[in-house]
């Protein structure tokens, strides 16, 4: 039914929830599962920086390195489950972009069948039914999304 499946992680438990409904859906089918995690971009924004004169090109790229352990770390733990599923998994890491922008173009790109995510993760506090990336996820893709609560 589904043979090819992208999951979206961060680090959060519900995402290490939904991963392990991906790796159960991949095993069962013999699915292809791409394990995703997607950084935003840098931004800083500084009232008044016109008049200051910072080095914002450092502090930027520091904020991506660490951004890019992170994401490292979370694809580490994410091959760790697999491994022990016994499912083999496609890490991909894609950087610089929205959460959701970047789930619905994996899943359009690797030509998905399935989404699976969590309901919310690290990205805002106070959504009441779907955290906004989920229900971003919900409203552009393609494909059938399930999401993990």
């Amino acid at each position: 039914m589904y043979t090819n499946i992208v999951c979206a992680i961060d680090g959060s438990e519900l995402s290490t929830k939904a991963l392990q409904h991906a790796l159960t859906l991949a095993k069962t089918f013999g699915s292809k599962l791409s394990v995703l995690t997607v950084t935003d971009p840098s931004v800083i924004i500084a009232p008044g920086a016109e008049i200051m004169m910072v080095d914002t090109a450092s502090i930027l790229a520091d904020l991506d390195k660490a951004k890019e352990e992170s994401a490292k770390g979370i694809l580490a733990d994410a091959g760790k489950l697999a491994q022990e599923a016994g499912v083999s998994i496609n890490p991909v890491y894609l950087p610089g972009h929205p959460a959701a922008e970047g789930i619905v173009s994996t899943a359009k790109n690797s030509n998905a069948n399935l989404i699976v995510m969590g309901s919310h993760g690290r990205r805002g506090l106070g959504r009441l039914l779907l955290g906004s990336q989920a229900a971003e996820v919900l409203a552009h893709s393609p494909v059938p999304v399930l999401i993990v609560k």
